[in-house]
């Protein structure tokens, strides 16, 4: 897009209407009439990969199942009691 070729960026007078406004039209016709936005983001969880025997996958995935909660869930479930009864 040319520089300064913009079209002029209507009113609006809620976020609806700026919502259907652009489900509509291209946002980078209006592009340098947009605000600037800073944002500050904090990641507080981490994620780790571990493997595990197949069998045991197996197993676990129909445990899960059976209660009907994800695999994961069950795990992490799982370590916190035996990491409490170590730690």
């Amino acid at each position: 897009m040319i520089k300064g070729s913009s079209k002029k960026l209507p009113k609006f007078s809620s976020v609806g209407e700026l919502v259907n406004f652009f489900e509509k039209h291209d946002l980078g016709e209006y592009w340098d009439q947009m605000p600037e936005a800073e944002f500050d983001i904090e990641i507080k969880k981490r994620k780790h990969t571990f493997t595990i025997d197949e069998d045991i996958a197996i197993k676990l995935t129909e445990i899960a199942r059976s209660k009907r909660v994800p695999a994961e869930e069950l795990v992490n479930l799982w370590l916190k009691e035996k990491i409490s009864e170590v730690g």
